[in-house]
Order: C-alpha cells, then sequence, then structure tokens
C-alpha cells in the first residue's frame, strides 16, 4: 500500500520537473526587476559592500581576540570573501546558457 503512494509521489514529481525548463529563462528575460537588479548590484559591489566586508573582518578580529577562538575572524573573512565574489559567481549561475 504505501508504496504505490510514494511511486505516486515520485511520477508527480517527474512530470513537475519536466515542466521546469520551460521556466528556465526567467533570468534572461523580462525587465520589470531590472532597476532593482541594478540597485541590489550596486549596493554589493560596491563601497557599501567593501565597507561591510571590512567590518566584518574587523568584529570576527576583536571577538577572536576577546575570545582566544580563531572561528569569529574566519566566518568574518568567509563572509568578506563571499560578499565580494557572491554576486559574481551568481551572476554566471543565473546567466549560463546551454
Amino acid at each position: 500500500m504505501k508504496t504505490s503512494k510514494y511511486l505516486d509521489i515520485r511520477v508527480l514529481a517527474l512530470l513537475a520537473m519536466m515542466g521546469v525548463p520551460a521556466i528556465s529563462f526567467a533570468g534572461t528575460t523580462g525587465t520589470e526587476f531590472l532597476t532593482f537588479y541594478t540597485w541590489i548590484s550596486g549596493i554589493v559591489s560596491g563601497y557599501f559592500g567593501r565597507a561591510v566586508a571590512i567590518a566584518a573582518v574587523a568584529i570576527g578580529a576583536m571577538i577572536s581576540v576577546a575570545k582566544s577562538n580563531p572561528m569569529p575572524i574566519l566566518v568574518g573573512i568567509g563572509f568578506a570573501v563571499f560578499l565580494s565574489y557572491g554576486p559574481t559567481v551568481i551572476n554566471g549561475i543565473l546567466s549560463a546558457t546551454i
């Protein structure tokens, strides 16, 4: 009895995934959110993003010294790297074509 229920769910999931390629062009078409995208991208990759990255490393360093634990500064460095390279990686993923 349970096997047929799981089989039905798998068949429905397969049919749903077959419709995914039809919406895969959503990242490259439409201009409804272009101004919002440009604004967010400018903030993250501009001076504000750099200031937040430096602040994350500085705060992590202060907490690391206070606790004698290297993890906070490593998290701050990881956050700064993600903030710096994240938009480029996300743009590469979303604008990839076959």
